[in-house]
């Protein structure tokens, strides 16, 4: 038996969503649903520490909350 997948979302990750709560809370459960199936990891690209200019790319697309 394996563990189920913990899936920890970032704080204000969702701030800029345009959208009803009903919207948001069938989105949440598709990623849940995907990670549980295994899907979410099938079609994840692996990041290695070494991959610097793309971490820094994606560090830059993060907004800080106001």
């Amino acid at each position: 038996m394996t563990d189920k997948p913990k899936i920890i979302f970032a704080e204000g990750c969702f701030d800029g969503f345009e959208g009803t709560e009903e919207e948001l809370a069938a989105m949440l459960a598709d990623i849940h649903q995907m990670a549980e199936n295994g899907t979410l990891f099938q079609n994840a690209t692996p990041v290695d520490e070494s991959d610097e200019e793309f971490i820094k790319f994606m560090q830059s697309k993060v907004q800080p909350r106001q």
